[in-house]
């Protein structure tokens, strides 16, 4: 029997400790790399000018030539005004790179020896990073849908006759809110890894044919196969689509193969996340929560170092986020990210 994937060599090509050795110098050039790219050309944050700027090695930063801004190789990005050294951000990125069931802000502010709040904000930052750059074109194929609720809890009363209906629509929680993927199979051929290759998720108040068929006129290419579970909330796509339905209150998968599996082992992760690792999901940001364990299903079989080049190119080309600047001094998101 072959061994799995993420138990070779080839799965393990960065660690944490590679990170932590690394000099200023190092982790400055590498940063730099991400962002611009190798060379000597330089982008100015401002006025966007390309050009070899003067470069002041004492201070690490450049003055452009152009509107003689000055500006260092984290400026007009995610990780703009930082306090603590390049190499700590990057170090943080290589431990949330490992934790492939989801990193609470606890475990992080540990292992880097930095308040909660710190390590809350910067893990934040690396979620709206994954957000802001995740490729939305069209999914295509056979594409397997499903929605998940969360935070629709109601702990019932200890005594039976205060107990109520907490399946009726007005004793629901007004914080409920659906989570709802649609994942992209792999095309295989011969003996190759099955499974899905592309994530897409977002947040509505209910599972319903309104809000699933708009998103799947937006993000699902004309032709593609759609496979779903019996909820209501699909019946509306036969029109448009090719689409397949399981009946789950009796068989996981039908008789003609049909199932949409895919989705189930995403939630299955999503699930892990909420529960071993944040416990509470806030609404404001269930997106980013909820793309963060899409990214990792999607490169759940990618080497962990090219996880760590693509979050921290993600970070270098992600604009400074209004939302995480000054958060513990309430400037903080006024609506959560909902699709619809």
């Amino acid at each position: 029997m072959s061994q799995h994937f993420l138990l070779t060599a080839k799965a393990r090509t960065l660690s944490v400790r590679k990170v932590m050795e690394m000099t200023h110098g190092q982790a400055f050039q590498f940063f730099k790399e991400m962002r611009w790219g190798e060379g000597e050309e330089v982008v100015c944050p401002v006025c966007g000018t390309i050009d070899q700027h003067y470069f002041r090695a004492d201070r690490k930063q450049w003055r452009c030539k152009a509107c003689t801004h000055s500006f260092s190789v984290t400026s007009g990005t995610i990780f703009a005004n930082h306090k603590l050294p390049l190499r700590v951000y990057l170090a943080a990125i290589a431990i949330y790179t490992n934790a492939v069931k989801g990193l609470s802000a606890l475990q992080l502010s540990r292992d880097l020896g930095v308040q909660y709040k710190t390590a809350f904000v910067l893990a934040h930052k690396i979620r709206e990073s994954l957000m802001e750059q995740r490729d939305e074109t069209p999914l295509a194929g056979e594409i397997h849908m499903d929605g998940a609720y969360v935070n629709g809890t109601i702990r019932p009363e200890n005594k039976k006759e205060d107990r109520i209906d907490r399946r009726l629509f007005e004793n629901q929680k007004p914080d409920k809110r659906c989570v709802f993927v649609m994942r992209q199979k792999i095309e295989t051929a011969g003996d190759l890894i099955k499974g899905a290759n592309k994530t897409l998720t977002f947040i509505i108040k209910a599972e319903n044919q309104a809000d699933v068929s708009k998103l799947a006129a937006a993000f699902v290419g004309k032709g593609s196969v759609i496979c779903a579970d019996e909820s209501n909330a699909y019946d509306a796509l036969h029109a448009k689509f090719d689409t397949r339905r399981v009946n789950h209150s009796q068989e996981y998968r039908s008789a003609a193969g049909i199932t949409n599996n895919l989705a189930e082992s995403y939630f299955s992760r999503f699930r892990r996340m909420q529960m071993g690792q944040m416990h509470k999901f806030g609404n404001l940001y269930l997106a980013n929560y909820a793309n963060e364990a899409a990214y990792r299903e999607d490169t759940r079989r990618t080497p962990n170092g090219e996880i760590f080049t693509d979050i921290t190119t993600k970070c270098a080309h992600t604009k400074t986020s209004r939302d995480w600047c000054g958060y513990w001094q309430g400037n903080k998101r006024d609506a959560e990210r909902l699709a619809a």
